[in-house]
């Protein structure tokens, strides 16, 4: 046997020769199916002709393509009764589902032909899953056998001799032989044709092979090699039980196996005991002990469409020359029959197994789809949770940062206070009045601690504001001359102010402390000196712009702080606007001038945004909203104002040291000074008939907001004025983080000069 790529030798002959593995299978199946002698039929399973074998369409003088896909009880039988036909197709359906029945009929062959008796068998060929895929037909002339029978059963003088009986009867032991092989091939052709499960198929096959040959048994090893090529597995096996074989190892690549395994060709040998390639490897040298007696060996290489020795059929018999020449070219046939029997059960098992695939597939894309909303919730979920974390990790951070900055700051200011004010005790104990320097040194420490506060409060937007209308243009022409004496000769300002320029309702204080800051910063970015430029302009934002800034559309009021100093990296820009952070050198700089400026803007309704790059200079672009309305002037300064006669102020403060304080400072303005130590007690005051100029009012007190004393104490006496004051009034008396319009504030902790600034315009408001 030669390679698939190659001719094909069939029986010793090159029958052939011309022809493909696959299109010489295809005629060797078509040639065994037309020499059996029996009537063959192949019917799918609502009876319709699909195959009819050459006997069949000889015997009913028709061509397959007149019948071809055509009910079989309505064609191929001649006169047949109406009665046989509905038999015939009753006894299919039964066929059809599952049940393998049996048919005797007298029925015609050709139209003018005699009558034959036959006996039919109808068989259901399932698959793997145990569903009906087709049908076989076959039928046995009983009339001809009858005929031999009686023509070889003639006794001696009736016109046969002794020598004549014995050659009909080897005659027709021969047809008979011929007929079992014919019948066996018919069934294993048919097998393998609709067969589907590879167990049953190599199954059929082997127990074929055994009994076609006169083998005492048979085996089908699958070829699945190993490195050493000598892994092969027992798959099927025939005329004993599988026990015998389970004590020895599989078969090795000896120089009897190889030529099987390696798709050589056919092995026999009369007695295998004496054939030069038995007994040459280790360990046995043979068969092991216990091993089934074979002294006849026959074996054929099963080979795939592809030329892939798919394994070997391998037969034996403890009797020596038992295998002829016609048991080889039969084994070499059935081969060719097990080779498309596993090439099908394999087709179809891949088959299977992508559609088992596709299911899976299917089923999980389904499972998904319908856990997808669940998922996407769960993910969800999982995802605020990881955010919430990350941002109470970086919460504590900037905590840290935060607390350790102030703690630093505070710490410095409060040594000065401290240490001051102990300094200033001793020596007036002592009668020392040189004192001054001390004085203000505490001084300045508790306002250097006021404004840190009040940074801190402008970075988180939670400090109190006071806006009022005013001309941005004057603001900065206003703080030119504070700039030049801050900055230094080496630092030129330069104003580029827009003429006609839009009003703003700013704190005064904080957009003047804001040019401040940014001068400053820009000075240090500027340490050879260089250029400062303050500008300012009209524009519109649209929504666009607008929602990159997250503020509303609409006109706003530009202010540019500009240098020309070493410029910013990005990831320094980035941070620019946290706490503490900073570039400077240690005691340069808190860290805190650029995030008040940004809390100021943005509690104010605008934005600010820093472009830089390194060595190009800054420049600080701060967008204010336009306001509608008239710039106020310039009022007077604390140090004018004093108290009128019969101008009374009431001070409720809960803290008995803040409010010795205000009652002094007022009383040394000259005002007449009645003080509470809680709303309680200055609404019992109040009902008790004092007289009250200005009620001077804490915003947070425990048992009653100041905003709440002020309601009722105006309740009786209507028109009353109202100076309130706090460290912190967040809520309290504001609306969007600034004073209600009406309302007066100072904010803790204050000066004289401030207090007395407040009073008065309380006062005269």
């Amino acid at each position: 046997m030669t390679r698939a790529s190659e001719s094909f030798n069939v029986f010793g002959t090159e029958l052939f020769a011309a022809d493909t593995r696959e299109t010489a299978r295809q005629k060797l199946a078509r040639i065994t199916f037309d020499s059996m002698a029996q009537f063959v039929g192949l019917l799918d399973t609502r009876g319709n002709v699909i195959e009819i074998n050459r006997v069949a369409l000889e015997t009913a003088g028709t061509a397959l393509s007149e019948i071809e896909g055509k009910p079989f009880w309505t064609t191929f039988w001649w006169q047949a009764s109406e009665e046989m036909r509905e038999a015939l197709r009753t006894k299919i359906q039964s066929a059809a589902s599952g049940d393998r029945m049996r048919w005797d009929a007298k029925i015609r062959g050709h139209a003018d032909g005699d009558m034959v008796a036959i006996e039919a068998t109808l068989m259901p060929l399932k698959d793997e899953r145990g569903r009906v895929r087709f049908i076989t037909f076959e039928a046995r002339d009983l009339t001809a056998g009858r005929a031999e029978e009686r023509e070889i059963g003639r006794p001696d003088g009736e016109g046969t001799t002794s020598s004549q009986v014995q050659t009909r009867a080897e005659h027709t032991r021969l047809i008979r032989e011929e007929a079992r092989v014919l019948e066996i091939l018919n069934r294993v052709g048919m097998t393998v044709s609709a067969e589907l499960n590879l167990d049953r198929a190599v199954q059929v096959v082997t127990d074929a092979a055994t009994e076609i040959t006169g083998a005492a048994f048979g085996s089908f090893f699958y070829n699945v090699l190993d490195e050493q090529g000598e892994s092969y597995m027992l798959y099927a096996l025939s005329g004993v039980p599988r026990e015998a074989f389970s004590r020895f190892p599989m078969p090795r690549n000896t120089a009897v196996f190889a030529p099987t395994f390696k798709g050589e060709g056919v092995v026999r040998s009369d007695d295998i005991l004496e054939d030069p390639r038995y007994g040459k490897h280790a360990p046995y040298y043979g068969m092991p002990k216990g091993h089934l007696p074979v002294r006849s060996y026959l074996a054929a290489p099963v080979l795939s469409r592809s030329g892939e020795v798919l394994g070997g059929l391998f037969l034996g018999h403890p009797e020596p020359g038992v295998f002829t020449a016609a048991a080889e070219r039969l084994v070499t046939g059935i081969a060719v029959q097990a080779a498309i029997a596993i090439d099908n059960a394999r087709l179809f098992q891949a088959a299977e197994r992508e559609v088992a695939e596709r299911r899976r597939a299917e089923v999980a894309l389904q499972q998904l789809n319908a856990t997808l909303g669940e998922r996407v919730a769960e993910e969800v979920r999982e995802r605020a949770k990881a955010e919430d974390q990350l941002r109470q990790v970086q919460k504590m951070e900037a905590v840290g940062q935060l607390t350790g900055g102030i703690a630093h700051d505070f710490n410095n200011m409060l040594a000065v206070i401290v240490g001051g004010l102990n300094l200033l005790q001793r020596k007036l104990a002592k009668g020392d009045m040189d004192v001054g320097r001390f004085i203000e040194g505490a001084l300045e420490g508790a306002q250097r601690a006021s404004a840190l506060t009040k940074r801190l409060l402008a970075f988180s937007r939670q400090q109190t504001l006071e806006p009022e209308p005013i001309d941005l243009n004057g603001m900065v022409l206003g703080t030119r001359d504070l700039l030049m004496r801050t900055l230094g000769e080496h630092v030129h300002i330069k104003t580029a102010l827009e003429v006609d320029l839009w009003q703003v309702k700013v704190d005064p204080g904080q957009i003047e402390n804001t040019i401040l800051n940014l001068a400053v910063n820009a000075r240090d970015a500027m340490p050879d000196g260089g250029a400062l430029t303050i500008g300012t302009s009209n524009l519109g934002l649209d929504d666009r712009q607008a929602a990159e800034f997250a503020i509303s559309p609409g006109p706003y009021v530009l202010l540019v702080v500009a240098d020309t100093g070493f410029g910013m990296a990005p990831d320094v820009i980035a941070k620019a606007f946290e706490p503490f952070f900073t570039t400077k050198e240690v005691g340069k700089g808190t860290g805190l001038g650029l995030s008040q400026v940004y809390g100021f803007v943005r509690q104010s309704g605008g934005h600010v945004q820093i472009e830089s790059q390194p060595g190009s200079g800054t420049a600080v672009r701060i967008y204010l909203p336009r306001h509608e309305g008239a710039a106020q002037k310039a009022g007077i300064t604390g140090a004018d104002c004093h108290g009128l006669p019969g101008e009374v102020v009431m001070v409720v403060e809960d803290e008995a040291q803040v409010r010795a304080i205000s009652v002094e400072a007022l009383k040394e303005l000259g005002y007449g000074v009645i003080e509470a130590a809680g709303p309680g007690e200055a609404l019992r005051l109040l009902e008790q008939g004092q007289p009250v100029s200005l009620l001077f009012t804490d915003v947070v007190m425990p048992d009653m907001s100041g905003r709440e004393l002020a309601d009722r104490a105006r309740d009786r006496l209507p028109g009353l004025k109202v100076l309130y004051t706090s460290g912190y009034a967040r809520n309290a008396i504001l609306r969007n983080g600034s004073i209600e319009p009406g309302t007066s504030l100072l904010s803790k902790p204050f000066s004289v000069d401030d207090l007395a600034l407040k009073v008065r315009q309380a006062l005269d408001r």
